[in-house]
């Protein structure tokens, strides 16, 4: 097994631009893509500017600090796993950790302290959710979990909702108030995304 010193990613444009982000070594996280990260961002580009930004199950939080790094305002990590934890804490040390929070623990639980943080706010946010794919051992009902996590979210504070999920996974045309706009497929990974 490599040891965590040898997992890295690179922040690819922004401020931040070359930061060396770590990686978690463990099965309980995986790193997206280059591919898919590159795509999602010249989507997004221009409208996370000054933007809240939320990254569900978060790991090394490498989606988020590059939000930040692309002028995102403040970025909020969800992340349970401790290895995880201690390695996204790291990492936002080497970017603007005031403009960040982290909320450990179950995400499913823990939405609800999103969503009073942007009451509070009264901003709208970005939801970027990259499960852990179902196959892993105590996920399998995930997928159900998410859609019912999406379904209660309020319309009001979300400007928009980017699921990374396997291809193979056939997302519903409608959860509750968000319509899907559109999936981009990447071989076994794709991203689909509501409004």
């Amino acid at each position: 097994m490599k040891n965590s010193g040898s997992l890295t990613k690179k922040i690819v444009a922004g401020k931040y631009k070359g930061k060396t982000l770590k990686l978690p070594s463990k099965t309980t996280t995986r790193s997206s893509k280059s591919i898919v990260l590159e795509s999602f961002f010249n989507t997004i580009q221009f409208d996370i500017v000054d933007a809240v930004f939320v990254e569900v199950f978060s790991g090394s939080g490498s989606i988020g600090l590059e939000a930040l790094s692309r002028g995102a305002g403040k970025i909020i990590f969800m992340e349970k796993d401790r290895d995880a934890l201690r390695t996204l804490h790291e990492n936002i040390a080497q970017t603007d950790p005031s403009a960040c929070e982290v909320i450990g623990g179950d995400s499913f639980s823990n939405i609800k302290t999103v969503i009073s943080r942007l009451k509070a706010m009264n901003k709208s946010a970005y939801i970027y959710i990259d499960p852990p794919f179902s196959i892993r051992e105590g996920m399998e009902d995930i997928y159900d979990k998410m859609i019912a996590l999406i379904a209660d979210f309020p319309k009001e504070h979300c400007e928009m909702i980017i699921i990374e999920h396997m291809s193979s996974l056939k997302l519903p045309e409608n959860i509750n108030e968000y319509t899907k706009i559109k999936t981009k497929k990447f071989g076994n990974t794709s991203l689909t995304y509501y409004n």
